[in-house]
């Protein structure tokens, strides 16, 4: 299974980012797929995830309102839409497959940068 996140880059205050997480090697549509961010010198920490079945979502209260995530199981591929940037969302941010059933069955990809700053 590969996992490969892309979207991210230097963006102003204010702005806004779209991040792409794009999986192969196994059934994408049964799994939770969620997003997670790691500062430098903080851990890493839960920012939104998608179930598999009628997609609900969750959001981080520092992300409400601010971020979207969606999913399109057709191209194989979770979204999250990253408006009203502000610094403190700087981080790597790293997108996990979980299995619906077998906890301990995840996939994480190799992050994506994303960095606020004027």
């Amino acid at each position: 299974v590969q996992v490969v996140e892309s979207g991210g880059g230097l963006v102003q205050p204010g702005g806004s980012l779209r991040l792409s997480c794009a999986a192969s090697g196994c059934a994408f549509s049964p799994y939770v797929i969620s997003w997670y961010r790691q500062a430098p010198g903080k851990e890493r920490e839960l920012v939104a995830d998608i179930t598999n079945v009628g997609g609900a979502t969750n959001y981080a209260d520092s992300v409400k309102g601010r971020f979207t995530i969606a999913r399109d199981n057709a191209k194989n591929t979770v979204y999250l839409q990253m408006n009203s940037l502000k610094p403190e969302d700087t981080a790597v941010y790293y997108c996990k497959l979980n299995h619906p059933v077998i906890r301990t069955l995840y996939y994480w990809g190799q992050g994506t940068q994303v960095t606020v700053s004027s």
